[in-house]
This record gives structure tokens, sequence and C-alpha cells, in this order.
């Protein structure tokens, strides 16, 4: 693809965290951009800040198929076609598998899972006619499991999988797939997270390096940028995740958990204990913009 000037990208969870930094990067690069949220407010803001020239945004949920389609029909109508898709939108769930609300796992999956299929069914041919770039989001959960987060792991493995799969669809028409793995990110899905379970903090800290290291919204948009512009089959932010991918067959064995084994008998009850007082099982953004 080299240059984004000029072209049109489709980025779901556009309104926060890293979804707002890619396109704050791609606007600056000269690219035009479809911004979508349920969290209107910031997305408006960040609408504000780049300009209307070259932005699109709409209020969406990635889970209404009939939702991703409008938008993806208002951007060939304003801009002509759809050169790159990036699936970003997702939340997180707390607590074990004893413990997490059955409804919140299901929303969950209902975003990061049928949320990817939804946007990439809509946007697949009007990107198929550009010949251009799909890039699914996924993280370094995909590699490497952690306590306390089965939901999110296993969103994140599946979508891995999915653009994996994808790839193989559309290669000969001409499309490249990408699967983007971070590992913990700076954003306020994290910080929020950090904010409700002292324990989760905590977690982070026995993690072995450097699993327990949090990087910078701004890094990770840096790396983003790169690999929507090189059309990259995998981007890894920190470039270590990528060395993780191959280790993965040894992460999940005894000795590969061995250090999370030797934490989880004493954190994971009191985690649970934190999320039942809580009364919930995601952070009070995503329940507030749930129940708008």
């Amino acid at each position: 693809m080299g240059s984004v000037a000029g072209k049109t990208v489709f980025i779901t969870g556009g309104a926060r965290g890293v979804g707002a930094e890619v396109a704050r990067r791609l606007h600056a690069r000269g690219a035009r951009l479809v911004l979508t949220d349920l969290d209107e407010a910031p997305l408006a803001d960040l609408a504000d800040a780049l300009g209307a020239d070259r932005v699109l945004t709409r209020v969406a949920d990635v889970r209404d198929l009939q939702a991703m389609q409008e938008v993806v029909d208002a951007a060939v109508d304003r801009f002509g076609g759809l050169d790159v898709v990036m699936a970003n939108a997702g939340i997180a769930t707390y607590g074990s598998v004893l413990q997490v609300d059955p409804e919140a796992f299901q929303t969950l999956m209902d975003v990061n899972v049928k949320g990817v299929f939804n946007t990439v069914r809509a946007a697949l041919p009007a990107v198929l006619e550009r010949r251009g770039y799909v890039l699914i989001v996924s993280s370094l959960a995909a590699y490497a499991a952690a306590p306390g987060l089965a939901p999110y792991n296993a969103s994140k493995a599946a979508v891995e999988h999915f653009a994996n799969a994808l790839r193989l669809e559309v290669a000969h028409r001409g499309v490249d797939v990408g699967s983007a793995h971070m590992s913990w990110i700076d954003t306020p899905l994290v910080r929020d997270t950090k904010d409700d379970l002292s324990t989760f903090g905590e977690m982070l800290s026995k993690l072995p390096y450097p699993l327990n290291q949090t990087t910078s919204v701004e890094q990770c948009g840096q790396v983003f940028v790169a690999g929507i512009e090189g059309r990259k089959r995998q981007i890894n932010c920190p470039g270590w995740v990528g060395v993780l991918r191959w280790l993965k067959p040894v992460l999940s064995t005894m000795v590969g958990e061995s250090r999370i084994r030797g934490f989880v008998p004493d954190l994971l009850p009191r985690m649970d204990a934190e999320v039942a007082r809580l009364g919930r099982s995601m952070g009070s953004r995503t329940k507030s913009v749930e129940e708008r």
C-alpha cells in the first residue's frame, strides 16, 4: 500500500485508545477516515479535532450487521470506496469462569467475535474492489492465557484464527489480511480495570518479564500505522510479542504455566471477591455505554 494519503480507512472502536490514536496518525498522513463507536461524546470530540473534511463518524454497534452495512454504504457514498478496514472494537470482562456474569460473557463474545465478523462482512465487498487491506485487532491474549480473563482470551484467539482463514479466502483476489497483537496497552480499558480491581494490577506485577510491562498508546499507534502501510500479516506491539507467537506451544505446557500457577491459588479468589463486591463483570465505562 505504501502511503495512506487519499486512502479511505474504516475503524471500529474509533473514539478512544488505540483506535483513536491510529485515526489521528492516519489522518495526519492524508487518509480519509470512517470512524464508529458507541460512545458518542469522545467520537464527536475526535471528529471536531480532526475536522470534517476527511472524516465520517457514526454511532454504530458492531453487533448489528445492518448498522455496519449502513456505515459502509455511507463511506462509499462519501468517499467513493473503502481501502482498509480495521476491526478494532472490543471489551473485556472481570472474573474467573465461576465468577463472571454469563450475560457479560455473551456481550463480550458478541462484541469481540460477532462484531469482527459483522464489520468484515459489511466492508469486504468494498475492500475487494480496491484490492485493499483488512486488519483484525487480536491481542497477546491469543498467544498467552491469563487467569480471570478466559472470555477475553478466547475471543482474541478466535479472531486471530478468523483472520488466518479469511486470508486464505481473499489472497487470490488481491486483498491482504493482518492480525494485530498487543501486550498491555495504557488504554481506558486497562486503566478502568486497574481502578476497579487491585488484584488486576497485582497480577500484572507477578507475570514474568516482559509480560508485566505496559506500553503507551502512542507507541502502539505508530506500530499500527506502519503495519497498515505495509499491509502486514502480523502487527506486534511491542515487537517482543511476535516472539511469543512462536513460543505459543510452550506457554501452554506445565513449564510455561509454572510461574502463573504459583500465584493463582492465592490471587484468583481475591480477584473474584473484588468482582463480587463490584456487582458487575465489566468496566464502568463499558457498562454505562451498554445501558444507554
